[in-house]
């Protein structure tokens, strides 16, 4: 599986093309070879058909080449077919007459005595002296040099179509990580406003506790800054993130909140993810989820089984009121948004209220980092 792997990489690569070309003309050539080793015939007369075939291969090899190389890129495919069909016509021609020459200044006795001594042509008329003219035989000969132009119009376009392909690929891909860029841009101010509006309430009530969340919120600011550039990173890494992002929202809390949370506590290394994309999860929970005067509860639960993750977070409902705008919803906006495009048809995320208590529910289908390697190997 490995060897058909690699070589349909090898094949994509010019050197590729090149050994494929060469090996496809080898056996081409030595096929005739192989069979007139094995005829009952003469030697003379075996070496004498071997020499035709290779003339016809190399003429269709020519046609090709001429054809694959430049006409059909810069006439068929520019749509000048008059000037594209009439360079091939006359190409085909002048190989009719060459051919027409070598057959009947070389071949043609040697061919037409051994035809007469098998039994296979009969004897000369008495008023026609010589063999027939292998000029007979011309329709065949050009329908025959067709063939090497019809395949390089094939092989040029289902080129041409993958190379096409390979363009929209990458533009797609281009335009896949501006715009996970452009959102992962959006993700830091976002996070970072909400962060300093903790800190800020707990300037007058509680100095000390400010002190705390500014030093912790350091901390996740040289995660944010550098660790979620890559596309990827650990698992282990981003829960130690969410944690400390829970312990610095629960700084402001009163005791009538009561914030708690079930993760993993196992090796978790080997798995990785996309950074940042429980935070607009954990935002909206203590955003919609606290109440002045009324308890509130906050629970967020992780579990990963096999392959696939799935992060719960429950949390008594207040909904805000229209005229307040904080956070303005794009954090859960910008994080659908990134799911469809880092984990299609791998995801789940269900957002739904049950007896005033809102859940959310992100399914995710991750990859370790052996299966990474292979990939980019």
């Amino acid at each position: 599986m490995l060897y058909f792997c690699s070589m349909k990489i090898s094949l994509s690569t010019k050197r590729g093309k090149i050994l494929l070309h060469i090996s496809v003309w080898s056996f081409l050539f030595l096929f005739p070879l192989l069979i007139f080793m094995y005829e009952e015939h003469d030697m003379d007369r075996n070496y004498r058909m071997l020499k035709l075939n290779w003339l016809q291969l190399t003429q269709y090899a020519i046609l090709f080449y001429l054809n694959y190389i430049w006409l059909v890129r810069h006439y068929f495919f520019k749509r000048k077919f008059v000037v594209f069909f009439a360079v091939n016509l006359g190409l085909i021609l002048v190989m009719l007459w060459f051919n027409d020459l070598i057959h009947t200044t070389i071949f043609a006795d040697k061919a037409f005595e051994f035809g007469r001594n098998q039994g296979l042509r009969p004897p000369d008329a008495p008023d026609k002296g010589g063999p027939p003219p292998f000029r007979f035989f011309w329709i065949k000969n050009f329908f025959s040099l067709i063939i090497p132009t019809i395949i390089a119009i094939t092989v040029s376009t289902v080129e041409n179509w993958f190379e096409t392909e390979e363009k929209h690929k990458e533009a797609a891909r281009v335009q896949l990580e501006s715009e996970l860029q452009n959102l992962r841009y959006q993700i830091q101010p976002h996070f970072f406003f909400n962060s300093l509006n903790n800190i800020y309430s707990l300037i007058e009530v509680s100095p000390e506790k400010a002190q705390d969340a500014v030093h912790g919120l350091s901390k996740m600011m040289r995660y944010l800054l550098y660790d979620t550039s890559r596309p990827l990173v650990g698992l282990d890494e981003e829960l130690q993130f969410i944690l400390s992002y829970i312990q610095l929202m629960k700084l402001r809390q009163t005791d009538k909140t009561v914030v708690s949370y079930s993760f993993p506590k196992k090796e978790l290394q080997q798995w990785k993810i996309a950074p940042l994309l429980f935070i607009p999860l954990i935002e909206n929970a203590f955003k919609h989820g606290i109440s002045a005067t009324q308890p509130s509860e906050i629970h967020f639960d992780l579990t990963l089984t096999g392959d696939r993750l799935l992060f719960v977070g429950k949390n008594t409902n207040f909904p805000k009121v229209d005229a307040d705008k904080s956070g303005s919803g794009i954090g859960l906006v910008n994080l659908q948004k990134r799911l469809s495009l880092l984990y299609p048809e791998k995801h789940k995320l269900k957002l739904h209220v049950i007896d005033q208590t809102f859940e959310a529910t992100l399914q995710l289908d991750l990859m370790q980092q052996e299966a990474i390697n292979s990939q980019n190997t």
